[in-house]
């Protein structure tokens, strides 16, 4: 086998390890991701709730609010009332303080009505944040152990790169950089074996002088059709 061969054949058992744990990285993505939308929906209700409670207590407290500006109004009225003298004006102020009392009942039984609200809403606020803590416990055990995967993954993944780049100084400049060529393409690896007179990837019959000439180890071509490079293999 030529050299050059040899030397490119190392640097994709390199790749190929590389590749590997990368898999095995994207592999843990789809639980995490999981893990994390079902963690997402539970706190976006959390939000959801916790927004409604502080509008109800928001709206009450305007409430409170509007009944005692409604209270005060009254009682100027009632104080301009004791200075009236005319009786038309007397009429006009009385009609005015019995309106104001129909509004202010409505406005007193809504107050109450929204302690209500306020006290359910908070109670659904309480009840979304429980379920968002006992979800993150329960996931506890999962999360950690794919962050414990994943750092393990992540040293292999640095120690397999090192090794990598030590292998890719062996091969000569030119030949690796056809080689990195090749990657960067639709390809996923740079060699592939002959089968059957063809080339491993595409299939593409090799012409037999060319192909006597990769058995032969004189050099390293490549498939006219698709461009990897080729290597003698089985069949």
């Amino acid at each position: 086998m030529h050299p050059d061969l040899q030397a490119l054949l190392a640097l994709q058992d390199k790749d190929k390890a590389v590749l590997a744990i990368l898999d095995e990285l994207k592999a843990l993505e789809p639980t995490m991701a999981a893990l994390d939308a079902e963690l997402e929906q539970l706190e976006a209700a959390l939000a959801a709730a916790q927004t409604r409670a502080q509008d109800a207590d928001q709206r009450r407290e305007e409430l409170e609010g509007k009944i005692e500006g409604y209270r005060v109004m009254q009682e100027r009225r009632r104080q301009r009332l004791e200075w009236v003298k005319g009786a038309k004006e007397a009429s006009t102020l009385m009609a005015e303080l019995d309106l104001a009392r129909t509004v202010m009942a409505k406005e007193e039984a809504e107050w109450i009505r929204s302690a209500d609200r306020v006290q359910e809403a908070y109670h659904l606020a309480a009840e979304s944040e429980k379920a968002v803590q006992e979800l993150r416990a329960a996931q506890a055990p999962q999360r950690e152990e794919l962050v414990a995967k994943r750092g393990e993954l992540e040293e292999l993944l640095a120690a397999a790169q090192d090794e990598r780049r030590a292998t890719a100084q062996g091969v000569p400049q030119e030949m690796r950089e056809r080689y990195e060529r090749i990657l960067t393409g639709r390809s996923p690896l740079a060699l592939y074996p002959l089968q059957n007179g063809a080339c491993g990837r595409c299939f593409t019959a090799v012409p037999l002088h060319r192909r006597q000439k990769i058995q032969n180890g004189d050099g390293v071509d490549s498939c006219e059709a698709c461009g990897v490079l080729l290597y003698t293999g089985t069949g």
